[in-house]
């Protein structure tokens, strides 16, 4: 359908049987002149020829039937227009196939019709399609309360329905646009208002549809630019550091003050690149670029970059979303995941399962604990670290998500709201192990005693090649000539033997980080003041470092570029290749070591 400069809506349609939905859309197409030529009445004319009385719901099956007849009409989503815009009605007769496009994202409705019959009244599908509703975060929502020549277009059957289902769509926070009385055979409130009801002074389903409003477009949005990889070159003096990736939506422009999250670092853009194109100074939506900043910061992959002068992501170690689980095991509580939102991969774990919803029947239950295949979640997820995203309802890309159980990709989601975490992931599981700690008839205190001591973690970080490992070798013979229990713990040792089963990639580093914590702490349980070195760390890799070491200490320094957007008292600055270095770490450990 050519739409020139028209806009388009994509628009849902669900109601129980028999309650009138194809008849909604038959007379819709009808009366808004949307038909191929001449089908409405070959339509009632074979309707004639085997004494069948003309339906309008007849239309979807023979748009149906020539749908083998190369007619550009999908059996799943019907073309009708207005006088302001061209809309596509997506049909929901699977239930399981359409909450699988909505949620993974292949099919997106911006607004809902849901039918009820008047005589009828409210059936318990009609319930289970309010469900449905909340559980897309579909807020535009139309409820057409149909047949009402049924119940001789009675206002009182009319409020009767209405307040009972306003009221129950209230309790599930769902809040619709209009309900609207309607006769879909006759015609009755459709197009135009209906003189049969005139107690009705509101907008016909028409009206009612041009009034709903189109999602701002993407290039008008706020900015939403994950970072997909961080070029560095050297050759011929070439010193750019180029931010790249694909911006989602707005759009960005050299002397743009910007900010990463969730690191919330800042800087502003000073140049825009891209491969054998003339310069440039501004890029937007869809548009693959790079970018250059005014000031050195250290970011990595994942991060979402959005303009200071928009509204910022959320940034939370957990949220609530919408899960459609097409695992074939079921999705579990304190199972690890991987999730993959925009360019960030973080592992995440079930923390609450709200409620569940069978995609088949449309049942809810508020008791299940687990998705099994085919179920919609409204499940409570917690990150090992702090994540930037957005709710989907605002912005598509960065509030949309797909779950990865081992290998295989096994389900798909939508943010509806961000959650304020008391403590991350790691620090659950970390207090969850110091818990059932078991021990032997060795105390700390008797190690304390002992070894002259308290455990501690140095943690050494900073830049590649800014004599980290020189730092730490020569603090742990510093202290072993002081007779202390003192051990270097080489992070390629780990890489050559705990890691020898992680491959690598960048979404493996936070297994690599859980091992390096997990390892120290038990070291630091057996009395030992243990150092180590790390590369290119951000503020959530250290404090997921120091929440595995918990119960002891950590003491955090950091050689070159300072790497943190937080301060901590256990945090120290070293300046590059500072010879005083080990004197000043040595000084900082004095608390910890007994003469």
């Amino acid at each position: 359908m050519e739409t020139g400069q028209q806009e388009r809506m994509n628009i849902v349609i669900v109601g129980h049987v028999d309650h009138g939905k194809s008849t909604v859309i038959g007379r819709l197409l009808a009366d808004t002149g949307s038909l191929p030529q001449g089908k409405l009445e070959a339509v009632k004319l074979a309707c004639e020829r085997n004494a069948k009385p003309f339906e309008y719901a007849f239309l979807l099956d023979a748009l149906k039937d020539e749908q083998a007849q190369g007619i550009t009409i999908d059996t799943a989503r019907v073309f009708f227009k207005s006088d302001k815009r061209h809309y596509i009605i997506i049909d929901a007769p699977g239930h399981i196939e359409f909450l699988k496009n909505m949620i993974t994202g292949a099919a997106r409705a911006e607004a809902a019709l849901l039918v009820i019959d008047a005589q009828e009244g409210i059936r318990e599908n009609s319930r289970r399609h309010g469900y449905l509703m909340s559980m897309l975060g579909i807020k535009q929502l139309i409820v057409l309360v149909n047949k009402m020549d049924l119940v001789e277009y009675s206002q009182a059957a009319f409020d009767t329905i209405c307040s009972e289902y306003a009221a129950f769509l209230e309790q599930i926070h769902v809040h619709p646009k209009y309900i609207i009385p309607i006769a879909a055979r006759e015609g009755e409130n459709l197009i135009h208002a209906s003189s049969r009801m005139p107690w009705y002074n509101g907008p016909s389903v028409l009206q009612a549809m041009d009034a709903m409003q189109k999602e701002i477009p993407d290039v008008s949005k706020a900015l939403r630019f994950p970072v997909q990889d961080i070029y560095k070159f050297t050759a011929e003096n070439d010193d750019r550091r180029i931010v790249a990736g694909t911006i989602a939506t707005g759009e960005v422009r050299v002397g743009d003050a910007v900010t990463f999250y969730p690191s919330q670092k800042k800087s502003r853009i000073k140049s825009i690149e891209g491969f054998n194109v003339p310069s440039q100074n501004s890029a937007q939506s869809g548009q693959a670029t790079g970018v250059t900043l005014e000031t050195q910061i250290y970011i990595r992959s994942g991060e979402v970059m959005a303009k200071e002068s928009d509204p910022a992501p959320f940034v939370s170690s957990a949220f609530r979303a919408h899960v459609f689980w097409l695992g074939k095991r079921p999705l579990i509580k304190e199972k690890r995941y991987k999730l993959k939102i925009g360019t960030h991969r973080v592992p995440v774990y079930v923390k609450t399962v709200h409620r569940v919803l069978d995609a088949s029947s449309l049942d809810a239950d508020s008791d299940k604990q687990q998705l099994d295949r085919h179920d919609v979640g409204d499940v409570e997820f917690e990150a090992v670290r702090p994540l930037a995203f957005d709710l989907s309802g605002e912005f598509e890309q960065t509030g949309r998500f797909v779950l990865v159980d081992e290998y295989d990709i096994a389900g798909g989601g939508i943010i509806v709201a961000a959650v304020q975490a008391s403590t991350t992931a790691t620090e659950t599981f970390a207090a969850r192990r110091n818990f059932a700690w078991v021990r032997g008839d060795i105390s700390p205190s008797h190690r304390a005693i002992r070894y002259r001591q308290e455990p501690i973690f140095v943690l050494i970080v900073g830049a590649p090649g800014t004599g980290k490992a020189a730092i730490a070798t020569a603090l742990e013979k510093d202290l072993f000539e002081r007779d202390q229990v003192v051990y270097y713990l080489g992070v390629d040792n780990i890489t050559l033997g705990l890691d020898r089963d992680v491959s690598g990639q960048f979404e493996d580093r936070d297994e690599h980080i859980r091992r390096i914590g997990e390892t120290a702490h038990l070291m630091m349980d057996a009395g030992l003041i243990v150092i180590s070195t790390i590369s290119d760390v951000d503020d959530g890799d250290v404090k997921r470092l120091m929440a595995l070491a918990s119960p002891f200490r950590t003491l955090v320094a950091a050689v070159g570029e300072w790497p943190f957007e937080w301060a901590d008292s256990a945090i120290m600055m070293l300046a590059e290749h500072d010879t005083a270095a080990v004197d000043r770490i040595v000084g900082a450990l004095r608390p910890f070591l007994h003469s």
